[in-house]
């Protein structure tokens, strides 16, 4: 089963993470693609320099100085130390950001309110081909390469954004989103098993999905209307137990 998994950065401090990657890698060699976050390390080094961390639908506002500071905690330090780490598990695992090669290439969402953020709008879908068919396990930041500017520049991409454009380009059988919780939550806490698209919005526009699950949830909708067989929400534990988290589907009665 070909999956890209995006695996959020509250989510990478758990231990078991490298040996789970690797058992699922060893499971199925060549058909896996893993996208990464670091949200928190981004926002602590903005902290660090006086600047403000603001978001908006969960995605980071984004100046042109902060474009530097993404390429260095994201395509930096939390992507080669994840490479490190899988490496150190037995996988050859190598790391790219969406810049190298053009791998994602990304267009401003909206200037005004999130400045460089940008939505993915082509993948270089034949380098993911080609490292995995070589045995490559591709980890990969989400800072994008500019399609807009004359000169290139980056991007800064949501990572579920990221991750659903490369599992749609793949033609992926399944978009792993992997967070610090077990999967969506109703209003009374409890984990839902199956959501429909129709449903998640509801959640968004109640208040029960707020902040970085609200992006998933709309990364989610993308995959899907893109192709994506199916899509799920949950935690590291879900990366070996094909049962667990929440499955979002196009309409409630879709059979999982």
């Amino acid at each position: 089963m070909m999956r890209v998994v995006k695996v959020g950065g509250r989510a990478q401090a758990d231990p078991r993470l490298f040996s789970f990657i690797a058992e699922a890698w060893n499971q199925s060699p060549k058909s896996l693609c893993v996208v990464h976050g670091g949200g928190d390390e981004v926002s602590a080094m903005q902290r660090a320099l006086g600047r403000e961390t603001v978001f908006v639908g969960g995605r980071r506002v984004t100046s042109k100085a902060d474009l530097d500071l993404l390429r260095m905690v994201l395509s930096g330090v939390v992507n080669k130390r994840l490479v490190n780490g899988l490496v150190a598990a037995g996988v050859s695992a190598v790391g790219l950001s969406g810049e190298d090669g053009a791998l994602i290439t990304a267009e401003i969402i909206d200037p005004d309110s999130l400045g460089f953020a940008g939505r993915p709008t082509n993948i270089n879908f034949g380098l993911l081909h080609a490292l995995m068919a070589a045995g490559n396990l591709p980890v990969i930041s989400p800072v994008a390469y500019n399609g807009e500017g004359a000169q290139g520049g980056a991007l800064n991409v949501n990572g579920d954004d990221a991750a659903a454009a490369i599992a749609a380009a793949l033609r992926v059988d399944e978009l792993l989103l992997i967070a610090d919780v077990e999967g969506v939550r109703d209003q009374q806490g409890a984990v839902v098993p199956v959501l429909s698209l129709e449903s998640a919005r509801e959640l968004i526009e109640n208040g029960t999905a707020v902040g970085g699950m609200t992006a998933k949830l709309e990364s989610a909708h993308g995959a899907l209307l893109a192709g994506v067989d199916r899509v799920r929400i949950c935690d590291l534990a879900g990366l070996l137990d094909d049962e667990r988290g929440t499955f979002i589907t196009q309409s409630q009665s879709a059979v999982i």
